[in-house]
């Protein structure tokens, strides 16, 4: 499954390098007949009208992410079919079919950012895609971008510390439930089901993580969701 991304992280170094692709002018057609005579100096030469360049990444952009919208969508029908497949082989085709959609998706937001490498939302949607395929790393990355560009991105602050639950890192989980329980109370409890959820797996696989850090995080989590459920039926700001 990794390798679905991986063979695209080098497009997206680029689209982050350049910021956005630039279409050529179009050229000036010199006047004169066909055939292999030289055109006449005197003739004058013929413009060609074209879209300013300007406008093309634009275009470019919003076709590709339009088609990438698409393929997310058939990627989130197929999870769903695969999560609710009591049969095994029903559950291994739908599994696939879900790869092959957010990888045609990946590829799509990927052509969105060589085209406008500003676009903040597509850089949050290849850090969900990422996100959903278990590439943890690579997440983080896309929503820093996408965050640099929209510091407000609430979304992207709640899925970049859910990619870096999978990396292990409490601190940046931690900071992140913190920053959405003063701003966003909904996001902080959906962030607060995915560190109970970290939680269990490691008591159950420590995966690396010291039975200290463990313990100590689940600490900080008792207290933060005794602290939420005190609060919860206080006005929000």
């Amino acid at each position: 499954m990794r390798r679905i991304f991986f063979n695209c992280l080098p497009m997206m170094a680029a689209a982050a390098a350049i910021g956005g692709y630039c279409a050529p002018a179009a050229g000036q057609m010199p006047g004169g007949q066909g055939g292999m005579g030289r055109p006449s100096m005197n003739q004058p030469r013929e413009e060609i009208e074209t879209t300013p360049s300007v406008d093309k990444p634009d275009a470019a952009a919003n076709k590709a992410y339009k088609a990438g919208m698409k393929a997310l969508a058939k990627a989130k029908d197929y999870e769903s079919a695969a999560a609710a497949a009591q049969n095994p082989d029903k559950k291994s085709n739908a599994l696939d079919k879900m790869g092959d959609a957010y990888n045609r998706a990946l590829d799509q937001f990927t052509e969105t950012l060589r085209s406008k490498g500003d676009m903040y939302d597509a850089w949050n949607k290849v850090g969900y895609i990422h996100l959903r395929l278990g590439a943890y790393g690579e997440s983080v990355d896309d929503y820093n971008h996408a965050l640099a560009l929209k510091p407000d991105l609430l979304e992207a602050v709640l899925h970049r510390a859910e990619a870096n639950l999978g990396l292990d890192r409490l601190d940046e989980a931690k900071g992140a439930y913190m920053y959405l329980f003063n701003h966003a109370r909904p996001l902080a409890d959906e962030l607060m089901l995915g560190m109970q959820r970290w939680l269990t797996e490691h008591r159950t696989n420590a995966n690396g993580m010291r039975a200290a850090d463990v313990d100590a995080f689940d600490k900080w989590l008792q207290e933060r969701d005794g602290i939420a459920k005190q609060t919860a039926s206080l006005p929000q700001q």
